[in-house]
């Protein structure tokens, strides 16, 4: 399957133009001489970032993107028209790296931003400029320099302030339709979502955050199994996790694995990824508790936590049912707010030094 949030494209920038060799010859002044003027610069291809993109899909078929080349400088000290740049626009949060190096050119970030993939090539001097004492009568110019050209690989990030993760079919997609108005694909069978889903959660007015649900996890992710190579980089934007759970695996859930060995495994996922993404606020979120009497699913969430020694904060809830659900979003800006406030002293303290 072609994944539409990596994709591999070349570009080629304009190569300038040549110099003119080229002699003044008018009547009434014999004696001109040289006149040739400079190639035109070529076009360079730039990378736009534009918020109204959310895919690379667009880069499943066209892959060489090329600028327009220089004109040749022309008699008379007539430049060349320099060519025009390529614009290429592609979804804020992407990721450019060459392919040939395996370096970071940029990283897409804003709507607007632009970043410069390939420099058009130089235009040649014309040969107006080698006339000299010596040489009056010159009669070499210099061709245009070639523009770059580089194969790169664009990974698109999403900008989420929230990552949702969790084994397949723990009920994260349930989880962000209760929560925001995002609608992925729900049912009553295990399946794993294919593609990253953003919601928006709107706490009150102008106070809200992006939610995104990321395919489901398994392990050996990190290794390259199942979708969660291609999506774990969607969580390292984020500013906080929730760790979805299936309370119930023997109820039919995640393929009867206990809830704490789901923790362990995706733990372990994490730090093989990225030992940062460990190291981020996660939020564990028992979820599916419908499924139980509700002083079973209370036993057994404290079960879960006692044996995970867990120290952060930890809900249980329905998502099917959406009970328990906002209440978390409210603490998910309440924390949110504290760490606002946090790096504003923190600014204010270091402004005052």
């Amino acid at each position: 399957m072609k994944l539409v949030d990596e994709a591999e494209i070349q570009v080629i920038a304009g190569n300038g133009g040549n110099g003119c060799v080229g002699f003044r010859r008018e009547k009434f002044i014999p004696l001109g001489g040289p006149d040739g003027g400079d190639g035109g610069n070529g076009g360079s291809v730039w990378l736009v970032a534009d918020e109204n993109l959310n895919t690379l899909i667009d880069f499943r078929h066209d892959r060489i993107f090329k600028a327009q080349r220089g004109e040749n400088g022309m008699g008379r000290q007539m430049y060349g028209k320099g060519g025009e740049d390529k614009i290429i626009t592609v979804p804020v949060g992407t990721v450019v790296i060459n392919v040939d190096t395996d370096e970071v050119i940029g990283d897409l970030t804003t709507h607007g931003a632009r970043l410069l993939v390939a420099k058009g090539g130089k235009g040649g001097l014309g040969n107006m400029h080698f006339k000299s004492s010596v040489n009056r009568s010159p009669r070499q110019a210099l061709p245009g320099e070639e523009g770059e050209e580089r194969v790169l690989k664009l990974e698109l990030k999403l900008l989420a302030d929230v990552g949702l993760l969790g084994f397949p079919n723990a009920g994260k997609s349930t989880f962000i339709r209760a929560v925001s108005a995002a609608t992925p694909k729900v049912a009553d069978y295990p399946f794993t979502t294919l593609y990253p889903n953003l919601g928006v959660v709107k706490v009150e007015n102008y106070r809200s955050f992006v939610i995104a649900d990321v395919p489901g996890l398994i392990e050996g992710a990190a290794d390259g199994a199942g979708l969660g190579t291609q999506f774990l980089r969607h969580l390292q934007r984020t500013r906080i996790l929730l760790h979805l759970v299936d309370i119930s695996p023997m109820e039919g859930g995640v393929e009867g694995i206990s809830p704490v060995e789901q923790v362990r495994a995706i733990e372990r996922e994490l730090e093989k990824h990225d030992p940062e993404l460990l190291a981020k606020p996660r939020w564990l979120i028992l979820n599916k508790a419908d499924l139980m009497f509700d002083n079973e699913a209370r036993e057994a969430a404290d079960q879960v936590i006692a044996e995970l020694g867990w120290d952060q904060p930890w809900f249980l809830v329905s998502a099917l049912g959406r009970e328990g659900t906002w209440p978390i979003m409210n603490k998910v800006m309440a924390f949110f707010d504290q760490q606002r406030e946090a790096a504003e002293e923190l600014a204010r303290e270091q402004g005052a030094l």
